[in-house]
């Protein structure tokens, strides 16, 4: 009997140890974070309040999200219109979806696009 509460004993132990082993690391995103801290950055707190603003980032959130060929990358771009300009940024995965994804962009009404880091 007390071999069994030796050996449930150790293994209480190891259980905890185990468990930290199989933990991965959060990802560090903070590069990304940075760039929008500088200056002049156009960054989701930029988007304008205006209902041509709103209705031109929601018609462009709606056609990058309907487009199911696009990846989850282009799916999760930042869109930010101020004053008609829309600001696109974010990782696509080809060429080819960059080119997609501006041109869904500058087929909505009323909007010009720039292209951000």
């Amino acid at each position: 009997m007390r071999q069994i509460r030796t050996a449930a004993f150790v293994l209480v132990l190891a259980i905890p140890r185990l468990f930290a082993q199989c933990q991965t690391p959060k990802p560090d995103n903070s590069t990304v974070n940075r760039q929008d801290r500088t200056n002049g950055a156009v960054t989701a707190d930029s988007q304008n309040a205006n209902a041509g603003d709103r209705t031109l980032t929601q018609q462009i959130r709606k056609a990058l999200v309907k487009d199911k060929s696009l990846s989850a990358y282009a799916h999760n771009l930042k869109v930010v219109s101020q004053n008609g300009v829309v600001t696109l940024k974010g990782s696509v995965r080809t060429e080819e979806e960059k080119h997609s994804v501006e041109a869904k962009a500058g087929r909505s009404p009323g909007g010009t696009t720039r292209e951000a880091s």
